[in-house]
């Protein structure tokens, strides 16, 4: 699938049950642009038995799903933090959980020049920083 943003090529995870209040839409399953970063709620049925290729954004990014799939949905709340905060400090302590540390992430994506976040990354990590410390 290309991302409807940048077209740009994605990658369709699945959600899992606890994380689709977080999901766009609420879905089942969602899309990452490996350029722009944007997430999207997936319409197609995701093989539940081949893992996503979290690796194909950067090598900046978490491979495993526990630690991938929250991150990802925290880029897609980045948005607005004021309105999604709740669900954002949720989704972050999921990813600490998972042994990631959420802010060297953003930290490495900001530098990794494959990404053109849609969002201002260097920002918001600073105001997700402040958010949770």
């Amino acid at each position: 699938m290309a991302c409807a943003a940048c077209d740009a090529p994605t990658i369709v995870f699945s959600v899992p049950e606890r994380y689709r209040a977080y999901a766009p839409d609420e879905s089942a399953a969602a899309t990452l642009c490996t350029r722009c970063l944007t997430v999207e709620s997936a319409a197609a049925s995701i093989d539940s038995s081949s893992e996503p290729e979290f690796a194909r954004v950067s090598d900046a990014f978490p491979t495993t799903a526990d630690a991938a799939v929250p991150l990802s949905l925290v880029l897609g709340l980045c948005s607005s933090l004021a309105t999604n905060r709740s669900a954002i400090e949720t989704l972050l302590e999921a990813v600490e959980r998972a042994g990631t540390d959420p802010l060297l992430v953003l930290d490495r994506l900001s530098a990794d020049p494959s990404i053109e976040p849609a969002i201002d990354l260097e920002r918001r990590r600073h105001q997700l920083e402040q958010l949770l410390y």
